[in-house]
């Protein structure tokens, strides 16, 4: 960089909501680095001149979020394995080799748990996926590389669940939404990653009472932070991991890759983030 400061954000249309500069500038001053890392507001149809503009301006990468995060792999030079299978990108580096698309919400989904539920591996048994879109890719994805023997995806809209089978192969297996709640025995986890329960959006409805106690619940929602889903996944003897671990742990490799450090994910970097 010349010994210029270097520059990261998140590029999203609209981006005001994103806690990801809350994040990541938390970071920054925690570590004492020098560095910034700022909203980008870019409508659709300039995504591609801010793309190639970002790097002349001093930024060495970005997050990317929506309604950019498909489109961005046909401006990228290069595109990670997992970028690819999930068919988007949230995570960008501007090298020597140009424009290096990644995609570590998987990763940040698989660390959530390993860190916050104790024990539990992606092979303890199948996996229920509630919800079929970009966030379940990832999810679906971050699971069979981790080893889930099945993984059974419900989804509102029966042809999405269906693209995921087709994309992922013979451990994805579609069930009807409105018998969701029969999938859900005997499984290790069970994720939601539908914006049902979430702030604004109408009420988680899956009936829950076949849960397996023992089994993992997550919830990719995380305002609020102990959601419906959540709650009565503990009533039922399960253990429950909240949705903000995954934000925090898919942000630490962009963090490391643009100033240097691998941060830590703990309970101060948590209420820095967490909506007031």
């Amino acid at each position: 960089m010349s010994g210029r400061i270097p520059l990261a954000g998140v590029v999203g249309h609209p981006v005001a909501h994103s806690r990801s500069p809350a994040l990541h500038g938390h970071w920054l001053r925690r570590y004492g680095l020098a560095g910034h890392y700022v909203p980008l507001d870019v409508a659709p149809g300039d995504l591609a001149e801010a793309m190639a503009a970002l790097p002349r301006l001093g930024f060495v990468g970005c997050n990317v979020t929506i309604p950019h995060k498909v489109a961005v792999l046909d401006l990228a030079d290069t595109v990670s394995d997992r970028a690819r299978a999930i068919g988007a990108a949230n995570t960008l580096v501007f090298g020597p080799d140009g424009l290096a698309a990644d995609n570590t919400d998987g990763e940040g989904f698989i660390e959530n748990l390993r860190r916050n539920a104790p024990g539990w591996s992606a092979t303890d048994g199948p996996a229920v996926v509630l919800g079929a879109g970009g966030a379940s890719r990832a999810v679906v994805t971050a699971l069979l590389a981790a080893g889930a023997p099945e993984i059974r995806v419900a989804n509102r809209t029966a042809a999405r669940a269906e693209a995921l089978r087709d994309a992922f192969g013979a451990r994805v297996t579609v069930h009807d939404w409105n018998c969701a709640g029969d999938i859900v025995s005997d499984t290790g986890l069970v994720a939601n990653t539908t914006s049902l329960g979430m702030t604004g959006q109408p009420p988680f409805d899956v009936p829950l009472d076949r849960l397996s106690p023992g089994a993992v619940a997550t919830d990719l929602v995380y305002t609020p932070l102990d959601t419906t889903f959540l709650s009565r996944a503990r009533a039922a003897g399960c253990r429950t991991v909240d949705g903000l671990g995954m934000l925090l742990y898919q942000a630490v490799p962009g963090f490391e890759a643009w100033f240097g450090l691998r941060p830590e994910v703990d309970e101060d970097l948590r209420r820095a983030v967490l909506p007031a």
